[in-house]
């Protein structure tokens, strides 16, 4: 009988299913064992079928081009096949393995649907009333007159009884296996919908630590920021005195005195930056059209990255909605940046947009160095970068606007294939 493991009760609750197909072939072996075991006086021919059927039933399950619906029914075909020589052999409608005919009937009960499964059993069934040719007092009178030939009423009963059984078989199994597969697909539904349940909840997760991760780290910048810019502000004070007080012949200590002036300024920047990561934002939403904000930040890339092709492909179904323009302009400036950094000469950075589910999705595309699989999880830590100039604020600070308009952000990347940053945000 046919084996679907997609309907495999044990294997939907977590038993190996290795184990089950074992248990199920010991059954077979044991029925078709104990069948031969006590006809040992029937002959080579009917043990010899006997066999064959059982190994039939062993190795379906283990037959891949029975998958389909065709082999499916070139193999139910087969058994019928067997049976009915097996039958006909050890006597017809006295034959004690007509119940046998229940084994493709409730085969295709499983494999197939209800018309399938009538068409079976009436297959089934007629097989077995073909016998009724052959005349069952023929063959126990040994009578060679056909005109004289007559089936005893007790045949008569016993036929329609057996073949009103194989009908029923074949309905309540299909009846079950319809239950079966229902209740299937019920459990894949449910595993699904936990499995995207258990990823959002991931998701949510990460968000949630980033958020603790940037408030502590906000809070730590603030006060580091106010007490490092005053001794900045007298070490730069002190050197433009120096350079203004030493002669114009020293040109050793004008040069020193302009290094420490510039090296000021680079970390009163960094000391800016870091002021605009801790400080909480104050969104100032107002109804905005996405497409322009995008190419304001745009066009700036393109003065900073000549050497990369920008291309739009903007959704005309995204309307004006509420967000902070200024905000939302900054993060895509960033990410387009970044595309443009991590792509060679020449090579072309696509900003798409699509409305997805009461959201405006932003994907930034580039075909450039990638990034590491092992860094995925970490690129939207403060501090985290790869590039050896680089501070590791502008993804955070990203991702930090997005947070604040209750959006997501989300990398799928492959080193050395490029990226895509996807940043939904909710149109209110």
């Amino acid at each position: 009988m046919w084996h679907n493991p997609d309907w495999d009760i044990d294997r939907l609750a977590g038993l190996p299913f290795e184990r089950y197909v074992r248990l199920q072939d010991f059954i077979w072996i044991a029925l078709f064992a104990t069948l031969i075991l006590n006809n040992q006086g029937r002959g080579a021919p009917e043990i010899t079928m006997l066999v064959a059927l059982g190994i039939a039933q062993v190795v379906e399950s283990k037959i891949p081009a029975l998958a389909s619906t065709r082999g499916r029914v070139w193999w139910i075909v087969l058994n019928l096949a067997l049976l009915y020589l097996l039958i006909g052999y050890s006597g017809s409608l006295d034959s004690p393995y007509w119940i046998l005919l229940t084994l493709p009937v409730i085969s295709g009960a499983t494999a197939l649907g209800v018309a399938g499964t009538l068409v079976i059993s009436v297959v089934a069934a007629v097989s077995y009333l073909s016998f009724l040719i052959w005349r069952a007092a023929y063959l126990q009178y040994g009578l060679t007159d056909w005109q004289h030939w007559e089936i005893p009423p007790e045949y008569v009963s016993l036929v329609v009884v057996r073949v009103v059984f194989l009908l029923m078989a074949g309905l309540l199994a299909n009846a079950l296996a319809e239950d079966l597969r229902t209740e299937t697909q019920n459990s894949r539904r449910t595993l699904r919908q936990l499995g995207e349940a258990n990823a959002q909840l991931q998701q949510a997760e990460e968000a949630v630590r980033r958020s603790d991760r940037l408030a502590a780290l906000g809070q730590l910048s603030a006060g580091l920021a106010h007490e490092l810019r005053n001794p900045l502000g007298t070490i730069r004070g002190s050197a433009e005195m120096l350079a203004r007080a030493v002669s114009a012949e020293n040109e050793v200590a004008r040069e020193v005195s302009g290094f420490i002036a510039s090296e000021v300024d680079r970390a009163n920047s960094l000391i800016t930056r870091f002021l605009h990561f801790a400080r909480p934002l104050e969104l100032r939403p107002d109804t905005a059209d996405l497409a322009q904000t995008i190419d304001r930040a745009i066009a700036n890339v393109e003065r900073e990255a000549p050497q990369v092709s920008i291309y739009k492909n903007y959704a005309p179904e995204i309307p004006p909605f509420r967000f902070d323009s200024e905000l939302m302009e900054r993060v895509v400036y960033n990410l387009i940046l970044n595309a443009a950094q991590a792509s060679p000469a020449g090579g072309a950075v696509t900003v798409k947009t699509r409305a997805a589910d009461g959201a405006a999705e932003i994907s930034v595309i580039d075909r450039g160095s990638g990034i590491d699989r092992e860094h995925l999880n970490t690129i939207f830590n403060p501090f985290f970068t790869t590039k050896p100039a680089g501070v590791g604020l502008g993804l955070a600070i990203v991702a930090k606007i997005v947070d604040e308009h209750g959006g997501k952000i989300s990398v799928e990347s492959e080193a050395g294939k490029g990226s895509v940053f996807r940043v939904q945000i909710p149109m209110l």
